[in-house]
C-alpha cells in the first residue's frame, strides 16, 4: 500500500519562504515521477511542479524562478517556495506516480498574508 504525506505547510508572510515536504512509503518503485499541485479556493487544482527519477523538472509558468522541486530519495520530494505571494495561498498536493498508477497524498495548507 501507498501513502504519501506532506508536511510543511502554514501561515507566512508575502514575500517569505516555506518548504514543503512529501514523505512516500510502501510500494513505490524507484521509477517514478512526483508532482506537486494545488487547489485554491474555488479553483481547478492545477500542476505547479514535477521530477523525475532523473531529476528532470518542469514548473508551471506561475512559479518559475520562485519554487524548486527536489529529491531527497526516489520516496522523498521537497518544494522550496521562495518570494511567496497571495496568489499562492492554495492546498498543497504531493502526486506519485508511475506506469498504470497514481497516487496522492492528503495536502497541507500554505496561507500567504499581505
Amino acid at each position: 500500500q501507498v501513502q504519501l504525506v506532506e508536511s510543511g505547510g502554514g501561515l507566512v508572510q508575502a514575500g517569505g519562504s516555506l518548504r514543503l515536504t512529501c514523505a512516500g512509503s510502501g510500494s513505490i518503485p524507484s521509477y517514478n515521477t512526483m508532482a506537486w499541485y494545488r487547489q485554491a479556493p474555488g479553483k481547478q487544482r492545477e500542476l505547479v511542479a514535477t521530477i523525475t527519477t532523473s531529476g528532470s523538472t518542469t514548473y508551471a509558468d506561475s512559479v518559475k524562478g520562485r519554487f524548486t522541486i527536489s529529491r531527497a530519495s526516489y520516496k522523498m520530494v521537497y518544494l522550496q517556495m521562495n518570494s511567496l505571494n497571495v496568489e499562492d495561498t492554495a492546498v498543497y498536493y504531493c502526486k506519485a506516480s508511475w506506469i498504470g498508477r497514481a497516487y496522492w497524498g492528503q495536502g497541507t495548507q500554505v496561507n500567504v498574508s499581505s
